[in-house]
């Protein structure tokens, strides 16, 4: 989106230059946009629009990087099912309270896992079980079994990765 709002003003700028140059000068695209021109003109400036209206859209989509993770620590790389499933289930059980930029999370009350170190798979099913650091601000077992480590393997792949 920035690359098109970028590229816009120089569009209409170079439309503005085709404008004049196939008009025959400053006063005659003056005279022609104020008559509405002949009928080369109408069908230059319909060939115009439409031109860039194909191409400048079809650019900024074959330009695109690829972004099959959609995140920073999964952009270029094609995330698997656990790890999808994972941050699926952050998403619905952890996402209210913590923070973390991979699964576009903004929690208020839980700290913010991309600032809180290493996170490693063990030490996320640990706060898991035992309900964060064990003082009794996050419940314990809000996941279990294979949905804790699900979430484990996803927080640990993506937290505190940009």
């Amino acid at each position: 989106m920035e690359v098109v709002l970028f590229l816009a003003p120089f569009v209409l700028l170079g439309a503005g230059i085709i404008f004049v140059a196939f008009s025959g000068g400053p006063g005659r695209a003056r005279e022609a946009y104020l008559t509405k021109g002949g009928g080369f003109f109408k069908f230059s400036m319909a060939l115009l629009y439409v031109a860039l209206g194909l191409a400048v859209p079809a650019l900024v989509i074959a330009n695109r990087e690829p972004s099959e993770g959609a995140t920073a620590p999964l952009k270029h790389e094609t995330a698997s099912d656990d790890l999808e499933e994972g941050k699926e289930l952050f998403r619905i059980t952890c996402a209210s309270c913590h923070t973390l930029a991979a699964a576009n999370a903004h929690g208020v009350t839980g700290p913010n896992l991309d600032e809180v170190g290493e996170m490693t798979e063990e030490r996320v099913l640990t706060a898991i079980r035992v309900g964060g650091t064990g003082q009794k601000r996050m419940p314990a077992a809000l996941l279990e079994g294979e949905d804790a480590e699900l979430v484990a393997k996803y927080v640990s792949a993506v937290a505190g990765k940009k």
